[in-house]
C-alpha cells in the first residue's frame, strides 16, 4: 500500500529531461501514458485512442507506458516532469485521477498539465464469481448489513469510482462506511483475478473491465450502476433492485506541460478527429462505452467542476 509520505518522495524526486519536442500531428510517435496496469479501464481507453489516433493519420506508432499505483499520482507526477514540452505525449486522466488528487494532495496535480478532452464514460458493474451463492445485490446488501465486514470487496484504488460506489452501497444500506472490507488494486485486471482466485468475495470494476469474463461464465454480474438499462448489457441497474445507487465514471486525454497555443489546437483536433474512426467507434461498441466527447473551455470547467462533485461525495461518505 502507498501511503502519502511515500508517495510525496516519489513526486519529490529530481526531475527527468524532457523529451525533444516533435509534431503534434502526424508525429512518428505518439506515447500514452497509463495510471493503471495493464487490463484495466484506463488501460484499454489509452488504446482504443491510440488506435484511433494512428487511423486518422496523427502518428505512425504509439508506445503505451503503464505506470500502476496510488490512482495514477505516480505516473502523473513522472508524466508532468518528463514530458514537459513534447506535444506528442497524453496521460489518459478521469474520476479516478482526481479522487486520487483529493486523497493524496499531491504537488503535482492535472493543473500542471495541459486538457485536451473527455473522451467517454462508463458505468461499474458488481462482479462475482460464478459458483458465489450470492445471486442478486440484494443478497448482497443483506449480508453487508448483517455483517458489514464480512464481504471482501475488491475494486480500484481508494477513492476510485470504484471505492465510491462501494460505499455508496454502504450509505444506502445504512452501513458505516469505516466498517466495510475494501481491497484496492491497481487496475480491473488484477480485481478479476483476485475475485477468480478467491481472493475477494465481490468486486467493483467498470463493465468493460468484466464483461470478457462475465461472457465465459467466470463471473456473473449482479448489477449495473447506470440509471436505465443498458443496450447490449444483459444485467438489471441497482435501481431495478430496488437500491437507489447510480455513479458513472469517465476517462479523457491530457497532453504535457508547457506547450504553446499552436501546439494544443493540433493535439485537440487530433483527438476531437481521432474520435470520428472506425477503431474509436469500434471500441465505444465493444466495451460498452457511452460517448461523451467534451474540449475547451467547458471540458476545462467540467474538470474544476468534478474536483468540487467528487470531494463533496467523498467528505459526505467519510473517505
Amino acid at each position: 500500500m502507498i501511503t502519502r509520505r511515500r508517495l510525496l518522495s516519489v513526486l519529490a524526486m529530481p526531475l527527468l529531461p524532457a523529451r525533444p519536442a516533435v509534431g503534434a500531428v502526424a508525429a512518428d510517435t505518439l506515447r500514452i501514458t497509463i495510471g493503471a496496469n495493464p487490463g484495466g479501464g484506463y488501460d484499454q481507453v489509452a488504446r482504443a485512442i491510440g488506435a484511433a489516433l494512428q487511423e486518422s493519420g496523427a502518428a505512425a506508432r504509439v508506445v503505451y507506458e503503464n505506470k500502476g499505483g496510488a490512482g495514477g499520482m505516480i505516473a502523473l507526477a513522472q508524466f508532468v516532469s518528463a514530458a514537459r514540452g513534447d506535444p506528442a505525449a497524453l496521460i489518459v486522466v478521469g474520476a479516478v485521477m482526481v479522487g486520487a488528487i483529493l486523497r493524496y494532495k499531491p504537488p503535482v496535480t492535472l493543473a500542471q498539465t495541459t486538457p485536451v478532452a473527455r473522451l467517454m464514460a462508463e458505468y461499474n458493474a458488481f462482479a462475482v464469481p460464478a459458483d458465489s451463492p450470492l445471486k442478486t445485490m440484494r443478497d448482497v446488501m443483506e449480508r453487508m448489513k448483517r455483517d458489514p465486514g464480512g464481504i471482501k470487496w475488491g475494486g480500484g484504488s481508494k477513492g476510485s469510482v470504484d471505492h465510491l460506489s462501494v460505499a455508496m452501497l454502504a450509505r444506502d444500506a445504512g452501513v458505516p462506511v469505516q466498517q466495510l472490507n475494501y481491497v484496492p488494486f491497481k487496475g480491473g485486471g488484477e480485481a478479476a483475478a483476485a475475485l477468480l482466485g478467491g481472493h475477494v468475495g465481490v468486486a467493483a470494476s467498470g463493465w468493460g473491465e468484466t464483461r470478457d469474463l462475465v461472457a465465459r461464465g467466470q463471473l456473473r454480474a449482479l448489477a449495473i450502476t447506470a440509471p436505465a438499462r443498458l443496450p447490449r448489457v444483459p444485467v438489471p441497474t441497482l435501481r431495478e433492485q430496488g437500491i437507489a445507487v447510480e455513479i458513472a465514471n469517465w476517462r479523457g486525454v491530457h497532453a504535457a506541460p508547457g506547450l504553446d497555443a499552436a501546439q494544443r489546437e493540433a493535439i485537440g483536433n487530433a483527438v476531437a478527429k481521432a474520435t470520428r474512426t472506425s477503431a474509436w467507434t469500434h471500441a465505444l461498441a465493444s466495451h460498452d462505452w457511452t460517448p461523451d466527447l467534451l474540449q475547451g473551455e467547458e471540458y476545462e470547467r467540467f474538470v474544476a467542476d468534478e474536483h468540487v462533485r467528487l470531494g463533496d461525495l467523498m467528505r459526505a461518505l467519510g473517505l
